[in-house]
């Protein structure tokens, strides 16, 4: 068999797997032991056709998917994996290019520089910022807390990444009590500790309190880091970036910020207020993999110093060939250096929709979170349990109830829709209530998919909360 061949069995297969989404539940039809024990088989011993291979792949494999691509799937804030970004990344992967080096593939590393110029622009941050391509928000966090804390130790007089952290000065680490649980795993994988933080108090929205702020800023000295956050993981509220920022700056404090998805409010003309300000900040996160619609993996590290940048991060070594002026290296500005090329299905999406595309996607998302939050909201027993001014929508059942009782309904609907399977949502605990969790995230939520939820969620609460009278 060809490749030529091979290639188009294996887009033959992905491109009906695309076109069922209607016909299938927004949940997989098997479970991790059955999928395991479908898979779990002998060492193969002899070669197998390529076909036969594809094939069984295929078979073992689809019944374990969960319809992620799928328009009601609102269990997290991650994207549809446009056909666009699929059909780019399925040329990535053909290419077979490491984009370590701009020397091995200079078009993996060419792409970098004109996609994060373009995401500069798009997100309206410093057009002098160094953008690395990574896995996603965990590792752009991570990236960037590394540029932040070697900067602000070398401003105290220790190059921490020449000489680690022993002896170091201490750093203080401010942060939003409801920040994401990725910026701990950073600053743990950091040797900068997820409990050695300073913890500022929040609104009943998730954004933290300017005052608290302030007063936590003054109260410590020497290295400080402060932690700002885009969009709450499970309101969708956005610190107040203009007010919160210079009051860090005023002390000193390197200022990062976890945009994994709220950062995409910059982008829309109609939203661009709840991030007012964030362009001061020192160093950015964000997705490529939620609201760009790019397939997995994409993240972007952003840092305004591209020299602390690369002091974290470059990777150097005798047989690697050096950078000469003008030209970008990959590796300088993320902790890999073997890695897939991901600009180019980042490059395929922002030139695909353009600014006026990706604004569009925000605001519809937006607005589907809004109009589903307004239909719920009129059924006796339902409460919002926040602001609905992105794309996140948290959901109390039987609020009309004891609290108890009203946790329990609560999980209840939860399994019920999930068995039901005509959208998929998670459920989470917002302050010491469980809640439904509703990311509208997806290219194809529109608005006739918006109202197939509502009659869904609404039909399963009732069951629920009549079996539970």
């Amino acid at each position: 068999m060809g490749t030529k061949e091979l290639f188009s069995i294996a887009a033959d297969h992905a491109a009906r797997f695309r076109d069922t989404i209607d016909s299938r539940p927004h949940h997989p039809l098997r479970d991790y032991a059955g999928s395991l024990e479908a898979f779990a088989a002998p060492l193969p011993e002899q070669p197998s056709p390529l076909v036969d291979v594809l094939d069984q792949l295929v078979t073992t494999a689809e019944p374990g998917l969960h319809l992620m691509t799928g328009p009601r799937f609102f269990g997290w804030v991650i994207g549809g994996s446009h056909p666009m970004g699929v059909a780019a990344d399925f040329l990535t992967s053909a290419w077979g290019q490491n984009a370590g080096n701009h020397t091995v593939s200079p078009s993996a590393a060419a792409v970098e520089t004109v996609g994060g110029r373009w995401l500069l622009q798009l997100l309206g941050l410093p057009l002098e910022a160094s953008v690395g391509f990574v896995t996603g928000a965990t590792v752009a966090n991570f990236t960037c807390l590394a540029a932040a804390r070697g900067e602000v130790l070398l401003r105290a007089g220790w190059d921490a990444d020449a000489n680690g952290l022993f002896g170091a000065p201490p750093i203080s680490v401010l942060i939003g009590d409801d920040a994401h649980t990725t910026v701990f795993s950073a600053l743990q994988f950091l040797g900068l500790g997820h409990d050695r933080v300073i913890r500022v108090p929040t609104d009943d929205q998730g954004r933290i309190v300017p005052a608290g702020f302030e007063q936590a800023v003054a109260d410590v000295s020497g290295p400080r880091i402060a932690i700002l956050q885009a969009g709450q993981i499970n309101t969708g509220a956005c610190d107040d970036f203009g007010r919160l920022i210079p009051i860090a700056k005023s002390k000193g404090a390197w200022v990062h910020v976890d945009g994994a998805f709220g950062l995409w409010a910059q982008v829309s003309a109609r939203r661009r207020h709840l991030t007012s300000g964030v362009e001061q900040a020192d160093s950015w996160a964000t997705d490529g993999h939620k609201w760009l619609q790019t397939p997995y993996d994409c993240g972007y590290a952003i840092v305004r110093d591209e020299v602390a940048h690369r002091r974290a991060m470059t990777i150097s070594a005798s047989y690697l060939p050096l950078a000469s002026e003008g030209e970008r290296d990959p590796s300088h500005y993320v902790p890999e250096l073997s890695r897939r090329a991901r600009g180019f299905a980042t490059w395929a999406m922002i030139r695909h929709l353009g600014r006026q595309g990706i604004e569009a996607l925000v605001d519809g998302a937006s607005d589907v979170a809004a109009s589903i939050a307004q239909a719920l909201a009129k059924e006796p027993g339902i409460a919002i349990a926040n602001d609905v001014l992105l794309n996140q929508v948290i959901v109390r059942f039987g609020a009309d109830w004891p609290a108890e009782q009203a946790d329990d309904l609560t999980k209840r609907t939860i399994g019920a829709l999930q068995r039901e399977g005509a959208l998929f949502a998670g459920g989470a605990i917002w302050r010491g209530r469980q809640v439904l969790r509703l990311s509208v995230t997806n290219y194809q939520t529109n608005t006739a998919q918006a109202v197939e939820a509502v009659e869904a969620i609404v039909r399963a609460y009732r069951g629920e909360r009549c079996a539970a009278a």
